[in-house]
């Protein structure tokens, strides 16, 4: 089950719910614990997933998107950049060494395109965390992703693994350390591997 699989089980109804984006702060409290009690430091990278947008809509989408992201993120001088994958879907991505203003700005980015109508293509918001090495490993630690899905309201943690593989034991961890913290999606059926997270 990939992004296309994520799409399809959020559309299978015929109208869209609501974007919920007002339990996106979470993440910010939680990542002191995230850091404190597992090891994982905020990468200074976090996301937002569209769904495809037809290819006639695609180019005024596109620049109207691109205006809300600098308007919205310049008070926190947050990087920015848009991505299509070979899905078709948009990515903003976003890059800010300070954790609370990359949440703060996801968050003003979320309200300000749903008040622009396009609370819809809203998929997810994605933040990236990193582990350090194990001992006697001098390779990279893991990359653990927090996927907050809008039309859920809830979190869930991500961590591929090369070939497809992700590290189901360490998520069901992370779930059972962060639950009290964070609204976790408790249906482990609805935490979607999104597999070539461009950052």
């Amino acid at each position: 089950m990939g992004l296309r699989d994520f799409v399809d089980a959020i559309l299978g109804k015929s109208t869209l719910p609501k974007a919920k984006s007002e339990k996106l702060f979470a993440i910010s409290t939680a990542s002191i614990t995230l850091e404190s009690n597992l090891g994982l430091k905020p990468s200074g990278s976090a996301g937002i997933c569209f769904k495809p947008i037809g290819a006639s809509a695609y180019e005024s989408a596109r620049k109207e998107i691109q205006e809300l992201l600098e308007y919205s993120s310049k008070e926190t001088e947050t990087e920015f950049r848009l991505e299509k994958d070979e899905f078709n879907f948009l990515w903003a991505i976003f890059k800010d060494p300070d954790f609370e203003d990359l949440v703060a700005n996801i968050h003003l980015v979320s309200e300000t395109l749903e008040e622009h109508g396009f609370g819809g293509q809203l998929l997810c918001a994605i933040y990236r965390f990193d582990s350090e090495p194990e001992a006697g490993n001098s390779g990279r630690g893991k990359t653990v992703y927090w996927i907050y899905n809008f039309k859920q309201g809830t979190y869930y943690p991500f961590i591929p693994l090369s070939g497809k593989q992700r590290d189901s034991p360490f998520e069901f961890k992370l779930r059972a350390e962060m639950e009290r913290e964070m609204p976790i999606e408790e249906n482990v059926e609805k935490w979607y591997p999104l597999w070539g997270i461009p950052f």
